[in-house]
Order: structure tokens, then C-alpha cells, then sequence
């Protein structure tokens, strides 16, 4: 039986709003994808990313070949990277897993920990509301703290002076120049930091070569499939997995390896996202150094019977949710 495809947009609304240096919202906005055969069904979900020329829109247009496909998978090939191509790819495994009674964990080899340890992201604002929200999260292990050009220095103490049991991902999404890196080396150099994330615009990080900072820096914006990897070294010595910039589990499985083979720590990283968006990256990050998963720890509501995060730490999907061969009754909106 041919495999049908469908695809619509979701709006999952957030508990709060999420600030970055490149704007706030208050929605995660996805496109939500399912492949049927044979009366199973799989599902997968993207977030388009507005950074990379991207709409629900876009990536429903992108998507419309896919549905009128006889060859869905061909047709899924023929996309490139981006959160298109990622929707289809994660309905087609989950699909795949269903069918064949195959988990994604056994043909992948990267079964998803029973326990792990995720960053919960504070998000940009003034310094006092940045030390509020970090107390509120002091219990993590790992924050992420997002930042921007303006006095990231007070944001920075303000978060490390509210959770000092926590190790921190420090997050300008490209905001800084190498200038405002270099000024905060001894700030960043004092604290407890696990990884300085993507400080330098994608198309300026060539300021990063051949600079040995005190801290790790983690490559974001500037790689989004394995091709990407061997420009990096010299630049970063991390690299964060996304499904949404490789296009895929398909892509981002061959990246993790390949990015070890080149000697780069991973982190495992996603958009905010329903569990549905972000269940499958649960397998990558039981091979990564770090895991940033709380995608849905943000969403006012979620799936029923998805991940949970409390404490800085993942609870992963009961069984069925996705990627394996029990069922699924009850498990979605």
C-alpha cells in the first residue's frame, strides 16, 4: 500500500514568553506531519525558523510535492535541509518503526537514556528578572542563558550570583561581535561555563580562527549537516545537533558520527517544540557531551504522555509516543 502524507500547521501556546537577541515569542508555531500505510500511522513535527527564510507557509509549499507523491520518500530526499524535509523524514521513521515493529532505537543503534540531563534556557531581560528566573531553575544542573549585546556582562553575574550549583550555556544567538567576546573572556573564564554557544554572527566567525579562549565554543547557526563540519575546526571545538537544521534523523545520525570522528564535542540541541518535535533528538542526545531539550518544558500545554522536564533533567515519552511499535491510543491532541 502507498504510503498517504499530510501535513498542517500547529500553534502551541507558550507558558511565558521567550526572548532571544533576535526577537520574542509567544507561540511555538510547527508543521505537523503524518505518513499513513497499511492503517498505521507516524508522525513528525518541525519548527520553521524564521532565521533561515523560513514560514509555515514556506514549509507547507515545500511539503505539497511530498503529499502528491507516489514516491514519498523520494520525493522526501529531493528536499533540502531544513525543517521541511525534517517533518517528513521523522513521520517516515516513526512510520517505518510502526509498521516493521523495529524501534528507532535498535535501527539506529542510539537507544534514549532512561535518565538525562538537559539545559533549561533563561531567556533575555533585564538582569533582575534574569536572577529571578535562574532561582526559580537553581535545581538544574545545566542553564542556558541567553544574552545579547547590551551589558551581557550584568546578565551574567545576575544568573551565576541566583544559581550557583549550575554550570551554564552562555547563548548570544549570533548578537555579539569579537570585540564583546574578548572583553568578557576573564568574566566568562571565572564561571562555571559548559559551553559559550554561536557568540559570532554565522558570516563573521572566521574571527574565530585560530583564538584558544578558556571555555568551549559551540557552533550553532554557523553548521546544519555533516558537510558543514570540517570548515568548523579551528573555529569551534562544539558543534549543537539540531533536527531542524539537518533536515532529519536521516542526516543528523551520519553528522553525529561524523562530527566525533572529526574530534568535536556535541551537543544535541532544538526549537521550541512539542515533545512530538523534540522526542526524536532524545536519541543523539544519548550520544552527545550535552543536551538543550526543553522545548516543551515552555509550552502551556503539550502532548499527552511526552517528555517532562523538572529539575534539569528529561523523563522521556511513555512507550508509543514515538519511534517504537506500541501503540499509541491516547497519546495525541
Amino acid at each position: 500500500m502507498p504510503i498517504v502524507v499530510s501535513a498542517r500547521p500547529v500553534s502551541h501556546p507558550l507558558k511565558a514568553p521567550f526572548r532571544i537577541s533576535r526577537g520574542v515569542k509567544t507561540t511555538a508555531d510547527v508543521v505537523e506531519v503524518t505518513a499513513s500505510a497499511d492503517g498505521v500511522v507516524g508522525r513528525g513535527e518541525s519548527v520553521p525558523y524564521g532565521r533561515y527564510g523560513e514560514t509555515v507557509k514556506s514549509v507547507l509549499t515545500q511539503l505539497a510535492p511530498a503529499l502528491a507523491s507516489a514516491d514519498v520518500e523520494a520525493a522526501r530526499d529531493a528536499l533540502p535541509a531544513g525543517a521541511a524535509r525534517n517533518a517528513l523524514d521523522l513521520a517516515l521513521w516513526d512510520l517505518n518503526a510502526r509498521r516493521t515493529g523495529v524501534s528507532v532505537a535498535s535501527a539506529t543503534g542510539l537507544p534514549i537514556p532512561p535518565a538525562l540531563v538537559t539545559a533549561v534556557t533563561v531567556s533575555l531581560d533585564t538582569p533582575e528578572a534574569m536572577g529571578q528566573a535562574a532561582r526559580a531553575v537553581a535545581d538544574a544542573p545545566l542553564i542556558k542563558i541567553k544574552l545579547s549585546a547590551e551589558d551581557p556582562a550584568a546578565r551574567l553575574r545576575a544568573v551565576a550570583a541566583a544559581a550557583t550549583d549550575s554550570r551554564f550555556i552562555v547563548d548570544p544567538n549570533e548578537g555579539w561581535t569579537f570585540a564583546i567576546l574578548k572583553d568578557l573572556k576573564p568574566l566568562l573564564a571565572d564561571l562555571p561555563i559548559a559551553l559559550v554557544e554561536q557568540p559570532l554572527p554565522a558570516d563573521a566567525d572566521q574571527a574565530l580562527e585560530g583564538w584558544d579562549p578558556p571555555f568551549t565554543i559551540c557552533a550553532d547557526e554557523s553548521v546544519h549537516v555533516g558537510g558543514d563540519l570540517a570548515a568548523l575546526r579551528g573555529r569551534y571545538q562544539a558543534v549543537n545537533l539540531k533536527l531542524d537544521k539537518t533536515g532529519g534523523l536521516t542526516e543528523a545520525v551520519s553528522m553525529l558520527r561524523a562530527a566525533k570522528a572529526l574530534g568535536f564535542q556535541l551537543m544535541t540541541g532544538c526549537m521550541v517544540a512539542s515533545s512530538l518535535g523534540v522526542a526524536p533528538a532524545l536519541h543523539l542526545a544519548g550520544a552527545s557531551d550535552f543536551a538543550d531539550l526543553d522545548g516543551p518544558w515552555w509550552l502551556a500545554i503539550d502532548h499527552p504522555g511526552g517528555l517532562r522536564v523538572a529539575r534539569g533533567r528529561i523523563t522521556p515519552p511513555r512507550p508509543g509516543f514515538w519511534g517504537d511499535a506500541a501503540p499509541a491510543e491516547g497519546l495525541w491532541l
